[in-house]
């Protein structure tokens, strides 16, 4: 028996047969041409049994990269579907309007249904007229046709997200007084207007399913219980369901970051999915923080979905599928959950990417493992088990490298350890974990407690030395605001680093209230506030970024459920302020290059800024002229952040 039976079970949607349960939502990744085949084709050759081109708009007045409006399509679609055909591997397009979600600079004019601006976006949207709604469902029918005629197995209608069928369907968007709006049978007519369409150009022999919300998180918006509604009505028009929670209101539910609970939607999806006789009839779709095969088969046997959508896992290890399938599950390159690489990434560069695999989205370019086998196997010392460290004695270790990797502290990690034992935080060791038990099947040399001294690298006479050592927090009152002044009272007593806070090389003792000074903008600052919360006490976070999390990429996803959790304590925030100075029982704050000064009672004060990256060691080989090559990986660079640590390491292994 299977340890994975019901996932790998065929599946019957519609006219298709998938040949298991595991599928790919769509999402996005503004990529076209051989880079977006590629990308899709490295999954499908991992296994994967559907996936779903990203959201693509069906008019003019909405352009999208791929011109669904126009016949040009077509030998795209043609190119794609070949591609993807020899994998087993089926392939869809999601169809869609954004509505008011449209960005200004990339429309003519905004529309929706009500003249209801959106949060994300901004601008005021016209309401559209019969006519234009007219217009609209015959530009999704004629959409779907040409996904059909490019050879696409299927389409997958977007009514969620916050987009425009969805604003059709939300009674917090939608106040027409027209027979598109008001009663619910009325805010139903442009859906099923818009499926009706389509099944008159692709007949009910084509695939046509249809992703709806689960949950919208706009007060006075839909609910599990009216979505439930409106999956029954629309049941007999396609041939499967997929739902997926938020909206614009509430971004970072459309795509969990780890503060999020793992199969985060299950429970406003079971309102909709239904049981026994009350049921959905038609297979369906779900999504959502849903990590590993394990997961999925638990949701697959229990009967609470039919497939299951894995996005963020597939794009860390596109293999996931076929290594779990033939039992290397524990070879599975981990997501940690964190949005940073591919959707925070893509709101605030353009470039989708992911924190572990320097291979996504760059198919044509970087290869998921490394190449051939290094020509000249070199003796390698890496020093330093965090992520950078672990990375590059994995890479140069499948390249054949003899590698060594000490570490000084008695287990590897690094600051990722670290960062993990705060609340919340726990997914990120998974990446450390994995590749500790990575380098540990590849034969590594791992000592721990063990310090690079001299006489250890003569003894050794490596090739290379790889300096992966990180910082360490600075206690000598840097504020960048006031770079060559310490911050006065930054040595008493009660004035702690994150990693006292953490219980890393000290510990603090937490009285209230507690201030954190946050010179960053990152996560660090954020997970101290979450173990002083947790500890009871008061917290007022000051910084000199005007938002929380302000350095992190696209904060809507990636910090704004912290943020929503820190707000809902006992919390507050102070933005675009520096220290002037610490008392025993407070903080003295300024605005800088003002004279506006206030003070803040605070019996703990933690005091979050840059670190002091670890260089002595580097300084000093490269003085004694050694017969070996100094190269320095991740934040002992000057960098910040699992990712650049990640990626850096893995360029380094793939060249040495």
């Amino acid at each position: 028996m299977s340890l994975y039976e019901h996932v790998f079970k065929p599946l019957d949607v519609g006219p298709l047969t998938l040949k298991n349960r595991i599928v790919r939502s769509a999402h996005g990744t503004l990529m076209t041409g051989e880079r977006l085949i590629a990308y899709h084709e490295a999954r499908a050759a991992g296994g994967v049994a559907l996936s779903t081109l990203e959201a693509t708009g069906v008019h003019t007045g909405a352009p999208s990269l791929i011109p669904l409006y126009s016949d040009d399509c077509i030998p795209f679609f043609k190119e794609i579907s070949e591609r993807m055909r020899p994998y087993g591997m089926k392939m869809l397009q999601q169809i869609y309007h954004p509505g008011s979600a449209t960005r200004p600079k990339k429309a003519s004019t905004q529309v929706s249904a009500s003249a209801i601006a959106n949060p994300m976006v901004g601008g005021v949207p016209t309401a559209m007229t019969v006519a234009q709604i007219h217009e609209m469902v015959e530009a999704f029918g004629a959409a779907a046709r040409r996904c059909r005629e490019g050879g696409l197995d299927g389409v997958d209608l977007h009514a969620s997200s916050g987009y425009l069928i969805e604003q059709f369907l939300s009674p917090a968007n939608n106040i027409r007084t027209d027979e598109y709006g008001g009663s619910f049978e009325n805010r139903m007519r442009f859906l099923l207007e818009i499926l009706d369409a389509i099944r008159a150009e692709v007949g009910r022999d084509y695939c046509v399913g249809i992703r709806l919300p689960n949950e919208e998180y706009i007060p006075g918006g839909l609910t599990p219980a009216e979505i439930a509604r409106i999956a029954r009505l629309v049941e007999p028009m396609v041939d499967y369901v997929s739902l997926h929670m938020g909206s614009y209101w509430r971004f970072y539910k459309l795509l969990a970051p780890m503060d999020e609970p793992l199969a985060n939607e299950m429970p406003a999806n079971a309102q909709i999915i239904g049981s026994g006789d009350d049921r959905l009839r038609v297979p369906t779709m779900v999504v959502g923080r849903i990590m590993t095969l394990d997961d999925a088969e638990r949701i697959v046997a229990d009967g609470a979905a039919d497939m299951v959508s894995m996005v963020r896992a597939l794009i860390a290890d596109p293999d996931l599928v076929e290594k779990s399938r033939r039992g290397d599950a524990d070879r599975v390159r981990p997501c940690i959950g964190s949005s940073i690489g591919c959707v925070g990434q893509l709101m605030s560069t353009g470039v989708l990417g992911c924190v572990v695999n320097v291979a996504a989205a760059k198919e044509t370019a970087v290869s998921f493992e490394p190449g051939k086998p290094a020509e000249v196997r070199r003796k390698v010392l890496v020093v330093g088990g965090g992520p950078a460290g672990l990375e590059f004695a994995r890479t140069a270790a499948l390249r054949g490298h003899d590698v060594t990797l000490v570490e000084g502290t008695r287990q590897l990690g690094g600051q990722v350890a670290i960062a993990a034992a705060a609340p919340h935080r726990s997914d990120i060791a998974a990446i450390t974990e994995w590749l500790g038990a990575e380098v540990t099947r590849l034969g590594v040399d791992i000592r721990v407690n063990t310090w690079a001294d001299p006489d250890l690298i003569a003894d050794l006479a490596p090739d290379d030395v790889v300096l992966a050592t990180g910082v360490t927090p600075r206690r000598d009152g840097f504020q960048l605001s006031t770079p060559i002044d310490p911050v006065p009272g930054h040595d008493l007593a009660h004035v702690y680093t994150s990693w006292d806070v953490f219980g890393f090389g000290g510990r603090a003792v937490v009285e209230g209230p507690a201030f954190v000074y946050d010179d960053c903008g990152t996560f660090e600052a954020i997970s101290v506030a979450d173990v002083l919360l947790a500890a009871g006490v008061e917290v007022t976070m000051v910084t000199r970024h005007e938002a929380i999390g302000a350095t992190l990429p696209y904060p809507p996803a990636t910090v704004a459920a912290a943020r929503e959790r820190l707000m809902g304590g006992d919390f507050d925030h102070i933005g675009g302020h520096h220290l002037i100075g610490i008392t025993p029982d407070g903080v003295d704050i300024g605005v800088p290059f003002t004279e506006r000064r206030r003070r803040i009672p605070a019996a703990t004060v933690v005091l979050v800024t840059y670190g002091h990256p670890n260089r002595e060691l580097g300084e000093y080989l490269r003085e004694m002229d050694g017969p070996w090559t100094v190269h320095e990986i991740g934040d002992v660079t000057g960098t910040n952040g699992v990712m650049p640590a990640i990626h850096a390491a893995s360029a380094l292994g793939r060249v040495i």
